[in-house]
């Protein structure tokens, strides 16, 4: 049976005590409250990282990154390599993010090429794909979403592939206060694990995790959870706070 999750990003946010005091509060909140078949990641920066890593000891919690390079090592001036983050402890790094897609122009070759270099380093990948109000409202959301996915890790084998975690991520709700409908969001997880099972087979589809990123909090979190193919949720403005992060975790 696939994974439940709630992965928290918490982007370029907060200075490190802040940090750390949300980590330490979210795994003590999970020690006295424990996980059960379910999973909470908190996706801190990397100046957050070391610490939040060896402080995480409730049971399903876990730590992981936001992006990483493409490249081994080298003179990359400002680059973090998997395996820099695999050293902290951390499990999981998320790829392919809006953000990145359109702040830093990241295409998929490039997202394909680490999403390859963090697999190498056992880094779990929570692979991001999603459109743009554009596209949607041009009725392409779906052509949009397979390409991303068709070229960002459908090129991975099998045992590779049963590594990732798919984070489908309207663009246009993210950030804004505007969510997808429990409708549309269950409408593009079916179209994604379909796509999946066409690639891959019904097993690897039925035990891939899907979860859905976009102003998803502890109001509607059950909600768009309630849906068959929604397996969680990446979570960014609302996974900066305690209690709505641990409420969202709790909505599964």
């Amino acid at each position: 049976m696939r994974k439940k999750i709630v992965a928290g990003n918490w982007k370029m946010n907060m200075e490190l005590s802040e940090g750390v005091a949300l980590a330490t509060g979210i795994n003590k909140y999970f020690k006295s409250e424990p996980l059960k078949e379910k999973e909470a990641i908190l996706c801190t920066p990397f100046i957050h990282l070391g610490i939040v890593s060896t402080l995480l000891n409730a049971p399903g919690v876990t730590a992981g990154a936001q992006n990483c390079s493409e490249h081994k090592s080298g003179a990359y001036t400002g680059e973090v390599s998997a395996a820099m983050i695999r050293s902290t402890g951390a499990s999981t790094v998320i790829i392919g993010h809006s953000e990145r897609r359109s702040y830093y122009h990241e295409d998929d070759m490039l997202l394909a090429a680490k999403t390859a270099e963090a697999l190498r380093n056992n880094l779990r990948v929570i692979f991001c794909c999603g459109e743009v109000l554009s596209e949607r409202e041009d009725n392409n959301h779906f052509a949009v979403v397979k390409r991303q996915l068709e070229k960002g890790i459908f090129v991975l084998p099998e045992e590779e592939f049963r590594k990732c975690i798919i984070a489908y991520e309207p663009v246009w709700a993210i950030g804004t206060g505007v969510t997808a409908t429990p409708a549309q969001a269950q409408e593009m997880h079916h179209f994604i694990r379909e796509l999946v099972a066409g690639k891959y087979g019904k097993n690897v589809a039925d035990d891939t995790t899907i979860l859905y990123g976009g102003s998803c909090k502890a109001s509607n979190a059950a909600e768009l959870f309630a849906n068959p193919d929604v397996d969680g949720g990446l979570i960014g403005g609302a996974s900066l706070s305690r209690e709505e992060f641990c409420n969202i975790v709790n909505a599964l």
